[in-house]
């Protein structure tokens, strides 16, 4: 059978997205899944998410990694699905839609310029060398020096794959302070199993920890490898957050179609 499908980025972590209103895509076993975004063998794409029907919603965010696997909440991939959306007629300058870790608003700004809203976020583990949270996907954060400093694949999947967290997995976020409102991050990403050029919910975990060790501004501008992002929350208590926005763009890169037997 032929689909259409879309593809889009947000500071470049990129995604095949299929409009699955009608229902009618239903290959999604890991093994299709894994086909199509596979860079050498199909589309390529960090994930594919499809945009379907829900009552009370907007639209439901259904998210699969790279590895053909249903995921956690990816970030840059809500910011993209809105962007569809809107694309499609399916919303206006607003939405309300569900996603695997429950309900998100976002607001366009302009057709490509997405601002989410992201879970609340509670109970930060601060440790001497390191922080671990979830923003909607669990993150681990540690601050260094210089990321060309880093094999961001290597020690990423080091501590990915180790002891505490093999089992569950983690993302793995190596950020550098830039200044007070500024910080730069790359991602070692669970399910992609690789750095990618940016992880929406990894900066949100980032700039919230940021503020942990600061505590001064509530807006930080991200440089991810993928281009740049915003987040801004409010501090609830000592290690919470509340009113969490992730904000970027998300283009439309090219529409295709396929067929699978």
């Amino acid at each position: 059978m032929e689909y259409t499908f879309y593809k889009y980025q947000g500071t470049g972590n990129d995604f095949i997205l299929i409009d699955n209103r009608d229902e009618s895509f239903k290959q999604t076993d890991s093994g299709t899944i894994a086909k199509l975004c596979d860079r050498k063998f199909g589309i390529g794409a960090d994930g594919l998410m499809l945009l379907q029907q829900k009552d009370g919603y907007d639209f439901e965010m259904i998210y699969f990694n790279s590895d053909g696997n249903t995921s956690s909440m990816c970030g840059n991939g809500g910011r993209c699905i809105v962007a569809f959306a809107y694309f499609l007629g399916a919303i206006g300058e607003q939405a309300h839609f569900l996603a695997i870790d429950g309900d998100h608003d976002a607001v366009l700004t302009s057709p490509d310029y997405v601002e989410l809203k992201m879970g609340n976020v509670g109970d930060v583990e601060v440790q001497p060398d390191f922080y671990y949270l979830n923003t909607g996907s669990p993150h681990y954060i540690q601050y260094v020096e210089d990321l060309d400093d880093i094999n961001i694949v290597e020690e990423g999947r080091n501590v990915r794959y180790n002891e505490r967290f093999r089992e569950e997995g983690t993302n793995v976020n190596f950020v550098v302070d830039q200044s007070d409102d500024s910080i730069e991050v790359a991602t070692y990403e669970r399910g992609v199993e690789n750095e990618t050029l940016s992880c929406g919910t990894g900066v949100t975990a980032a700039a919230l920890t940021h503020y942990l060790r600061k505590k001064k501004q509530t807006k930080i501008n991200i440089k991810a490898k993928g281009g740049n992002l915003i987040v801004k929350f409010k501090p609830n208590t000592n290690t919470s957050f509340e009113d969490i926005w992730l904000c970027g763009k998300a283009q439309q890169v090219f529409k295709g179609k396929i067929e699978l037997f």
